[in-house]
């Protein structure tokens, strides 16, 4: 297990207490599981299960088919 120091401002530390307090988790609980949120790369079963599952979403062919005209693209 790997140790990491962070520097925090006044408000950003006050916030972290409060969140980590209302969790009832330690610190380090709490930012392990912030990291694993926002780094995760698949999605959850949860998500996965609902394929389908919305009847009135139009399939890619559909859209396709369509003669809509796609709005502009910002150039990069």
């Amino acid at each position: 297990m790997s140790q990491v120091t962070i520097y925090l401002d006044e408000q950003t530390d006050k916030q972290l207490r409060q969140a980590v307090e209302k969790s009832g988790l330690s610190k380090s609980q709490w930012i392990s599981r912030l990291i694993k949120e926002k780094t995760i790369t698949e999605w959850p079963e949860t998500v996965r299960e609902m394929v389908g599952e919305w009847q009135d979403v139009p399939e890619q062919e559909e859209i396709r088919q369509s003669n809509t005209k796609d709005l502009p693209r910002e150039e990069l």
